[in-house]
């Protein structure tokens, strides 16, 4: 009696062992995902400064979402590429004091939709959450909106 107790226990440690380290293995969607946030968003919007891979990634019709009382304003994409094109061109420039970590919250994935929460931390302090929405076309996953908190002093 006392071996069928332990052996029934064990089925159940063993069972919700199995059942969550399936729950952390990425999907294929999720790798897909993160690579294109570190390649494109991560690397191309903030380190790297790279616009061209910001248009490859990032939809045309993407906007940042943020609001100021009760007024919701957008930034559009093409104005932002432009930005990170004339602070990269800019001789004053000095990209050794453009260095951002990053701490990724969640991916969630839902068929052809998916969110995720970006942590961005500047010199050992967060400075931004970020919530970027995607969604997967034919040609494959793009960017397609973000709204963000500032955590800075100057809010």
């Amino acid at each position: 009696m006392k071996n069928r107790y332990l052996f029934a226990v064990a089925f159940v440690l063993i069972g919700f062992a199995t059942l969550f380290s399936f729950k952390n293995v990425e999907s294929e969607d999720e790798k897909a995902i993160k690579e294109l946030i570190e390649s494109a968003y991560v690397n191309g919007a903030f380190n790297g400064l790279n616009p061209d891979a910001m248009e490859a990634a990032f939809h045309p019709d993407f906007a940042i979402f943020s609001s100021k009382g009760e007024e919701l304003s957008r930034y559009e994409i093409g104005e932002w590429v432009g930005s990170v094109r004339k602070r990269k061109n800019d001789p004053k420039f000095d990209p050794a004091n453009n260095v951002w970590d990053h701490k990724f919250g969640f991916i969630d994935v839902t068929g052809q939709a998916a969110s995720l929460k970006l942590e961005y931390h500047r010199k050992g302090e967060l400075a931004y959450t970020d919530y970027i929405s995607l969604i997967k076309f034919e040609s494959g996953w793009k960017i397609v909106a973000k709204v963000y908190e500032y955590h800075g002093k100057n809010k």
